[in-house]
């Protein structure tokens, strides 16, 4: 099911918001040369496997007073330290079977209460104490599940439930294959140039975010809607949105 292109809920309106403030703040700390450099599109190599952008000029410069705060505690968004890193590779797929089998199983699992349309199926996926999901870039207080509904459109959290499901039916991307940080994260388009996909890859991404969302994201150099995470020993790491 797709999610509705009229969303706006407090999660959308705190996206675009973060979208706005990081991307001026940006474009004061680095100048016209930088906002012109934005827009240039990396090309892949043939492989398929492309260095993950890193993060944008002057925004984690603690020398720099236009410089956007840490907004991350606990360690921070795994999947965006990972992109952050010049030196990690990423690789697509939207073939589960290649999936290992804890993380597949995860994905089933969650999927399964999403579809379910009860919220409260996702609470022993969640977990309790230090491996609880991630709902947030900032402390979650009180209870998650009451947390995950609070920021849906609608009293019943099916609204985050729809965009759960939808995120986990994208394709994915694999973070630092084999490596000691591996990393499977949804939707791929949290690894990739938003203003350099395929028409194809465009309609899949509408499924997820509006036209507006989009440009917006593009002018702020990368996908900063909802993503998840699960490690390859099938935890899952972070459901989250904003930057």
């Amino acid at each position: 099911m797709a999610v509705p292109t009229d969303i706006r809920s407090e999660a959308n309106r705190a996206v675009r918001a973060t979208v706005a403030a990081l991307a001026a703040m940006a474009l004061l700390a680095t100048g016209p040369a930088a906002a012109s450099n934005a827009q240039d599109v990396i090309a892949p190599p043939p492989s398929g496997v492309i260095p993950v952008p890193a993060p944008m000029i002057g925004a984690e410069d603690p020398d720099n007073p236009l410089a956007a705060p840490p907004a991350i505690p606990r360690g921070g968004d795994p999947a965006r330290n990972q992109a952050g890193a010049s030196e990690t590779t990423v690789e697509f797929s939207d073939d589960v079977s290649l999936l290992p089998a804890p993380v597949r199983r995860m994905r089933e699992l969650i999927m399964e209460a999403a579809r379910s349309g009860d919220p409260e199926r996702l609470r022993p996926l969640i977990g309790t104490g230090a491996d609880t999901t991630r709902l947030s870039l900032a402390e979650v207080e009180g209870d998650p599940v009451d947390y995950f509904k609070s920021i849906s459109g609608d009293s019943e959290g099916h609204e985050m439930l729809a965009i759960l499901l939808e995120v986990f039916e994208a394709g994915y991307a694999r973070f630092d294959a084999g490596g000691e940080a591996e990393l499977y994260v949804w939707p791929d388009f949290f690894a990739k140039p938003l203003d350099s996909l395929t028409p194809e890859e465009r309609v899949d991404l509408f499924k997820l975010v509006t036209a507006g969302d989009y440009e917006d994201m593009v002018g702020f150099g990368s996908y900063i809607f909802f993503r998840a995470g699960i490690t390859p020993e099938g935890r899952w790491l972070f459901f989250v949105a904003g930057d």
